[in-house]
């Protein structure tokens, strides 16, 4: 009995298996992949459908769900103005975003209310492709082709008709080594869109030889530049140092000294100021003028002092001291001219 119920468990499951994927494959191949641009308008159009009077009722859903209909003797309707339902049951979708891409489906009924056709359309949104832009360097023999737009895109590089290089990014770089001139294409594709860009590349050893001259005028160009201002600025900076020290010399000449100031106005700066004593009366005619250092003080207690402990000078002495010109006597021991006379 076990045995009995085991293989009868058994076929029932290997029945439902063929069976759901029986159903899985019709459904797949009931449903058709549309491809939209991103922001472009697009029409659902129901394959081998032409519209009559037996059509009681179109109606198309989004995941499951109603988005527009189209009955008889009654107006169209749509979820959202995004949708539009034409006359011949085609749904018009207006600027496809992002969140555009699902599954649609259509249902067909006649006026007994039969469902007489049903599809499914799997909606993709690409966004469109730009078209490729070619660059490439002759000094390190590199060529990059680039694009700047476009979802899930194929970028193919040819030279001269021969594909060389495919990639799934934006960006295609090639390098070669050797020196020719040869033309490359490179086409971007995607499901919505495709793009074609062509350039002819000729490197020689003489254009090399351009593009080492012009870079090494360039730097040179620069340099000397660069010189030329460091000696205009080191120029300025002597100038202006040279005129500050001329300015404050000439402050310097113009400021006067505590000393000056104290001076009497008849007193030029600079010159010995005069000795009090030679205001005085002027010495004896025939006497030689004594110096300021020479002369002996005034007369007092101690210069008499002085003079009681100097000792007489002896002859030889007076001898010696007559061979030059005679001395001027002190002050002290000689009355002026004037002195005398006003006491005769």
């Amino acid at each position: 009995m076990s045995l009995t119920c085991k293989i009868l468990a058994s076929f029932l499951l290997i029945f439902a298996v063929s069976t759901k994927g029986k159903l899985v494959r019709e459904v797949s191949e009931n449903t058709k992949v549309i491809w939209g641009r991103l922001d472009h308008d697009i029409n659902l159009d129901i394959p081998g459908f032409q519209m009559n009077d037996g059509i009681a009722d179109t109606r198309w859903d989004k995941n499951k769900i109603k988005i527009a209909q189209l009955k008889q003797d009654k107006p169209p309707y749509q979820i959202t103005d995004t949708y539009v339902m034409l006359k011949n049951g085609t749904l018009k979708i207006k600027a496809l975003k992002r969140n555009d891409s699902d599954v649609y489906t259509v249902s067909v009924y006649d006026s007994n209310g039969k469902n007489i056709l049903e599809k499914a359309f799997d909606l993709k949104i690409q966004e469109v492709v730009s078209k490729p832009v070619i660059s490439w360097s002759c000094t390190n023999r590199t060529l990059i082709c680039e694009v700047a737009k476009g979802s899930d895109l194929k970028l193919k590089l040819f030279l001269n008709e021969t594909r060389i290089k495919e990639s799934h990014q934006k960006v295609i770089t090639h390098k070669w080594n050797s020196k020719w001139t040869a033309s490359f294409n490179c086409v971007a594709s995607n499901n919505v869109s495709d793009q074609k860009s062509t350039v002819t590349i000729s490197c020689s050893e003489k254009g090399l030889d351009i593009y080492l001259i012009i870079g090494i005028c360039g730097g040179g160009t620069i340099f000397l530049v660069f010189v030329a201002l460091l000696v205009f600025y080191i120029s300025k900076r002597k100038k202006q140092r040279r005129k500050r020290n001329d300015e404050e010399l000439e402050i310097r000449g113009k400021r006067v000294t505590p000393e000056e100031r104290g001076l009497k106005p008849h007193q030029i700066p600079g010159s010995t100021p005069q000795n009090p004593a030679m205001s005085q009366t002027p010495p004896i005619p025939g006497h030689r003028s004594q110096a300021p250092a020479r002369r002996p003080r005034p007369p007092g207690p101690r210069v008499q002092h002085q003079q009681k402990k100097r000792p007489p000078p002896t002859l030889g002495k007076q001898v010696h001291q007559q061979k030059g010109p005679p001395l001027p006597k002190p002050r002290v021991q000689t009355k002026p001219p004037c002195e005398a006379e006003e006491n005769s």
